[in-house]
């Protein structure tokens, strides 16, 4: 039928989902499909489609609308069944990914988006939480830089980005390909889940080619530059102030990080910036009062969209459906530094895991809440601290990763700590890192905790008087203060974790 005629319910009057076949004249996709690192945008693809499906719900057209979508998405066995557990209460978790696919671009699209090439990696560079609590009145979405290091279920310690590949690649290939990807989705929420304490309840991800059509039926979003950029690495080359961006200047918007401050933690600055003025959009009387646009939106991105078996989008978008521009939040996951792994490569260093488990807790306070309103902690007893150089530190491997003592006790000398030995802990099972000290070494164990987030301290018999013990656990990830390789990485990421959340609402200038 042509999708563009609407049928009507007899008895309801109500209008009916077209007939669509969710597959039909869709190019089948490549393994190869997702391999690809520089698109950048990922992350923009998966909560652009989102957005524009749900945020759309709250309109005179949304239920019409969200079974159109119903009608054209790609479902994925993404959710585990195991390893998959946290917080888990009346709010929703719904991870966002993006698919670099390419299949569906044809030769003169790939040139005009600067695509690349397919480098015969498979990662996943941009991921984002989107959280919404149970009365659906606001929402928070929360991005995880691609170089985060962290521990992946089964695999030991790696970037963040490295999880969905693993996962693809250690299942047999005998398998069917729908399955081999299900199986690196289901990885990438393992990880998610044990990284942020909270079970994952959905997943959903986008392609390049949904998100290109999505940033031109919207017309375009505004920014705001607070410097002009030109660079020749993402094609990213646009004056200072407010303007207007779609297709694929889009693309190279949210692409860049060459010349930025701070990298890729500004590129992710960008994403959130520009998915912000796609909610304006979706929010304004332009698109809720324009039937016609919103069709478009859908049809546009609905058909590139593909998520989890139980996601009922309706439901969600019903959910979804008060909430206003000044209530979408968008954050960064707390990074406590730049430091490097044990192959050389730039890595971003993670608070402990009780500190990340409780940023994540409070995302539905945070969301609500602002500075003047939220409730200060009760104040620590004060305990003295030394200078770093009179700490004398005894490193013990409790992680049973080889090689981490070492890192560590080459990561405190830099800081001006005195290492006085390093060797195994008593257990290579620690999860926690632990920070335990003998006589007299109170104030030097006190010293030492405050640069290692997350850490449980606590006196030991084991400990030599005067000396500090500094157990490591599997959350280890450097210390928190001044990281020992910031300056060999290409910039500093130390500080992310206190960048104020902006909301959609926010139009202030970025750099």
């Amino acid at each position: 039928m042509d999708r563009d005629r609407i049928e009507v319910d007899d008895r309801s009057g109500r209008p009916l989902p077209p007939r669509l076949d969710p597959r039909a004249g869709r190019p089948a996709r490549s393994p190869a499909g997702g391999r690809r690192s520089r698109a950048g945008a990922r992350v923009l693809r998966g909560l652009g489609a989102v957005l524009s499906v749900l945020l759309l719900a709250g309109s005179g057209w949304g239920w019409y609308l969200t079974r159109v979508a119903e009608a054209s998405v790609n479902r994925t066995d993404a959710i585990p069944t195991t390893g998959n557990s946290g917080v888990d209460g009346a709010s929703m978790n719904l991870l966002l990914v993006g698919e670099d696919s390419r299949t569906d671009l044809t030769p003169a699209q790939l040139k005009q988006f600067s695509a690349g090439v397919d480098d015969g990696v498979m990662n996943t560079d941009t991921m984002m939480l989107l959280h919404v609590p149970a009365d659906g009145s606001r929402a928070s979405f929360v991005s995880f830089p691609r170089d985060s290091y962290v521990q992946i279920p089964g695999h030991g310690w790696d970037k963040l980005n490295a999880a969905y590949a693993d996962g693809y690649s250690s299942t047999s290939t005998k398998l069917p390909e729908e399955d081999r990807k299900a199986a690196g989705q289901q990885l990438l929420v393992r990880t998610i889940s044990q990284l942020t304490g909270l079970q994952i309840d959905h997943f959903a991800s986008v392609d390049l080619l949904g998100f290109f059509n999505l940033a031109n039926v919207v017309g375009g979003v505004e920014v705001n530059l607070c410097k002009a950029v030109s660079d020749s690495y993402s094609g990213a080359r646009f004056p200072a102030g407010a303007q207007t961006i779609s297709g694929a200047d889009a693309l190279k918007f949210v692409r860049q990080r060459h010349g930025l401050p701070r990298g890729d933690l500004d590129r992710v600055v960008r994403q959130q910036v520009f998915l912000a003025g796609v909610a304006r959009k979706m929010l304004s009387e332009k698109v809720l009062l324009d039937p016609t646009k919103q069709q478009q939106l859908v049809k546009a991105v609905a058909g590139s969209l593909t998520v989890d078996q139980n996601l009922d989008l309706v439901s969600l978008g019903q959910q979804m459906q008060s909430v206003t521009a000044g209530a979408v939040n968008f954050r960064t996951m707390p990074i406590v530094g730049d430091a490097k792994d044990p192959q050389g490569r730039d890595i971003l260093q993670l608070p402990g895991t009780s500190a990340l488990h409780q940023f994540f807790a409070h995302l539905s306070d945070d969301a609500a809440a602002t500075p003047a309103t939220t409730p200060s902690a009760p104040a620590a007893p004060s305990t003295p601290t030394v200078s770093p150089s009179s700490v004398r530190v005894q490193v013990l491997n409790g992680s049973g990763i080889s090689g981490l003592a070492a890192k560590a006790a080459a990561a405190l000398t830099s800081a001006g700590y005195t290492v006085v030995g390093t060797g195994n802990a008593d257990s290579s099972k620690y999860t926690q890192t632990q920070v335990r000290y003998g006589s007299g070494a109170s104030a030097a164990a006190a010293t030492l905790a405050a640069a290692v987030s997350g850490s449980a301290t606590s006196a030991s018999s084991s400990a030599p008087a005067g000396t500090v013990q500094l157990v490591l656990g599997t959350d280890w990830a450097g210390l928190g203060g001044a990281s020992p390789s910031a300056s060999s990485a290409g910039g500093t990421a130390a500080g992310a974790d206190t960048d104020p959340p902006r909301t959609a609402a926010d139009t202030s200038c970025i750099n």
